[in-house]
């Protein structure tokens, strides 16, 4: 929906013409329970593009016992603020699906606070594993996650580090997240968005 809305900034165009299908998720990702590291959390993150707000995580964990995991290759700037706060981390680039599966099986949260999202795929593949997400109050996210992240000012600091804190520490809380996400989750299944594609086909042929 939120591309949509962008498309009609742009388009003269009957906003009923437009139907908005998401995309479903790859069958590899199923859930997988873990205890929350609550000492030490692994926190996953999907992306080095400036959309993807690195280092807005990175300014919002200083201080915080965690590890970043990162998916991608972050510039020589960021790297080295990561090693100026002494914050853990690794890195990894040319994953498999499998392998991107297997990081979020062994992480503890997934942060996707972008500053910019078409759709936000890692938020329901996080919500399927059963792992909680912080995620953006901007754009396609909150469409995407439902009530099944918490939402937070991708631009503001503060925001982002007690949001982290909270999943951290609120045990109820993170709980109430990996639920609410299996249940997301289930909107982005194959055969439900199968019947929607058919059922577009169809009213288009008559």
């Amino acid at each position: 929906e939120a591309t949509k809305k962008e498309i009609l900034k742009y388009v003269n165009c009957d906003p009923e013409k437009i139907k908005v299908i998401h995309v479903s998720v790859s069958p590899i990702f199923h859930r997988v329970d873990k205890k929350f590291n609550k000492e030490k959390p692994a926190i996953l993150q999907i992306g080095t593009a400036p959309n993807k707000n690195l280092n807005g995580l990175i300014d919002a964990v200083k201080g915080i016992s965690c590890k970043l995991v990162i998916i991608g290759e972050p510039n020589e700037n960021t790297l080295k603020k990561l090693n100026d706060y002494k914050i853990e981390y690794e890195c990894l680039v040319n994953l498999t699906e499998e392998g991107l599966f297997e990081k979020y099986q062994a992480c503890d949260l997934l942060f996707y606070a972008s500053t910019y999202e078409g759709f936000g795929m890692p938020i329901v593949e996080a919500n399927i594993v059963g792992r909680p997400v912080l995620t953006s109050n901007l754009y396609s996210m909150p469409e995407v996650a439902g009530d099944s992240a918490l939402l937070v000012d991708p631009y503001k600091t503060e925001e982002i580090r007690n949001g982290i804190k909270i999943i951290i520490d609120d045990h109820a809380f993170r709980n109430e997240l990996i639920n609410r996400g299996y249940r997301n989750s289930e909107r982005f299944t194959l055969s439900k968005l199968a019947q929607q594609y058919l059922s577009t086909y169809k009213s288009t042929v008559n």
